[in-house]
């Protein structure tokens, strides 16, 4: 029996909430009342230690424990981007929890070049090489819905709108010209949003008429006349966002929750039409930033990415035989579409081809859990009810890690919390998660290992200045010949063939 039947999603939500409420401080959490966040984790799963030894065809016990964690709900706009390093671009959840499971896997590394037994990294076939233990994996979890491109999910007629409905004409002839008064232009942002305060409540697993819950999963029906039909499965990158339709059950989709992610420049674009059709799906998004326009792919995108690259990024990939990748992803309870999920994170990826060896798009297992987190939007607002005042994001974001020093990191525009104009380029100025410590974190790994134990893809930089070479791994160009960026320049051929000219996000290493 595999080690993912051995776990269940409200097992690993449970797990984490636990670990957010118990491991990381009040600073950085949302003010009570008043402010919100979302929350993702990277879980590791492995047999027990006995169950390790014992090799029974029984029931399999596993222990699940948190190494990575993230809060955060901001990113900065590219006028604050610096070349330095320095500084977040992107502190969403899933992203902060990714670089946490990075800095975590440089310590694995540690561990491991110290021939330390409680490494999760085995030597590999090659020199200087490692690979991950074969009794082990990683579930990554996530307390909302990826923003971009997953977040645009079918809404049934019996559901509660966030939005004006499509009207019932438009829905029978999308090419009637609609009336742009059906969504008053000062309430787009909120009507955009599928958890703002101007929101119905709604039933998250909503019943159809018949009685039965509905996930928001189509079925096919055959296309004629009338408007395609609502399955996910044929709302590729490609095709049209007219998701008007019948569900099987008979239920009439009318709208579309609403991602705030704006397309790449280039992309065809979103309709912006009312109703179902606002959205097109499957296409690569930037967030969306307040006046200054962001350069971070959305986490739908980002997480797609890491299902073909692997979660460990260009740095780590010199040390390891194979890419880490996810074997499962968990979303807590929120508006959700397997479908969605489905097409996001796997099926608008599966025509990248002509990858390395150890690299693919993985099939990972994507689930849902019933438990809502506490800090989220929608939690914060129920036991907010009617008390004044304005419910907003919270601005700070927290990192965690399972390392032995200074596992914790709380920021705030993309620097730890606290600094100043002043203060900034200092060291002390620096997340521990930016691209400039995390290559420091890399230097150390490299200084604890004998030069004739470097694995074949280091050996040529031993005489290049340090600088030289964070700019060529961070940097426009990659490593000649590495495999890690054989697969990105994979990844960049796809996206130049659908036509985007996406922000370097997506082109190089940046997470």
């Amino acid at each position: 029996m595999g080690l993912s039947t051995m776990w269940t999603a409200d097992e690993i939500a449970r797990l984490c909430y636990e670990h957010y409420g118990s491991r990381l401080p009040k600073q950085g959490k949302p003010e009570p009342n008043r402010e919100w966040t979302l929350l993702a984790a990277v879980v590791k799963v492995q047999p027990t230690a006995d169950q390790a030894c014992d090799r029974s065809d029984g029931p399999v016990q596993v222990t699940k424990e948190v190494v990575s964690m993230g809060t955060g709900t901001k990113c900065i706009g590219q006028s604050k981007m610096r070349k330095s390093g320095d500084i977040l671009n992107d502190s969403h959840a899933e992203v902060i929890a990714r670089r946490s499971f990075q800095r975590y896997l440089l310590h694995q590394l540690h561990l491991a070049a110290a021939l330390k037994e409680d490494s999760i990294f085995l030597p590999g076939s090659q020199r200087g090489l490692w690979k991950l233990r074969p009794d082990l994996l990683f579930v990554f979890f996530s307390s909302h819905t990826p923003c971009g491109d997953a977040s645009i999910i079918p809404m049934l007629e019996f559901e509660d709108q966030p939005c004006c409905p499509v009207s019932r004409d438009w829905a029978s002839n999308p090419s009637v010209e609609t009336s742009d008064n059906l969504e008053a232009p000062e309430d787009k942002r909120k009507c955009e949003d599928p958890e703002s305060p101007v929101t119905k409540k709604m039933r998250l697993e909503p019943r159809t008429p018949g009685g039965t819950a509905h996930r928001q999963s189509f079925g096919s029906q055959e296309r004629g006349p009338n408007p395609p039909n609502v399955s996910s499965s044929n709302l590729t990158a490609e095709g049209l966002a007219s998701v008007t339709g019948m569900t099987p059950s008979g239920a009439q989709v009318v709208d579309v929750y609403r991602t705030g992610a704006k397309c790449v420049p280039g992309e065809a674009g979103d309709s912006g039409q009312p109703g179902a059709a606002y959205h097109r799906v499957g296409l690569l998004r930037v967030k969306p930033g307040r006046g200054d326009r962001t350069r971070s792919m959305s986490c739908s995108d980002k997480l797609a990415r890491w299902n073909i690259l692997g979660c460990q990024g260009a740095l780590l990939m010199h040390f390891l035989e194979e890419p880490i990748y996810l074997s499962a992803v968990v979303i807590g309870k929120c508006p959700y579409s397997q479908e969605a999920m489905q097409r996001a994170l796997i099926r608008r990826c599966q025509n990248v081809s002509a990858l390395p060896e150890g690299f693919g798009v993985q099939e990972v297992k994507i689930q849902q859990s019933d438990l809502l987190f506490e800090q989220s939007r929608r939690a914060v607002q129920t036991r907010k009810a009617d008390s004044p005042g304005r419910l907003v994001p919270c601005g700070a974001a927290i990192s965690w890690s399972a390392v032995p020093e200074q596992p914790l990191d709380v920021t705030a525009n993309g620097f730890p919390q606290g600094t100043t104009k002043k203060g900034i380029g200092r060291l002390q100025a620096r997340s521990r998660i930016s691209k400039v410590e995390l290559f420091r974190s890399f230097q150390k790994l490299l200084s604890s290992i004998s030069e004739d134990k470097w694995p074949d893809s280091l050996r040529k930089w031993q005489q290049r200045p340090a600088k030289s070479f964070f700019i060529q791994q961070w940097g426009s160009q990659g490593v000649a010949g590495h495999s890690y960026e054989e697969a990105a320049a994979c990844l960049r051929h796809r996206v130049s063939c659908s036509r985007c000219r996406c922000p370097p996000a997506i082109h190089g290493r940046r997470s």
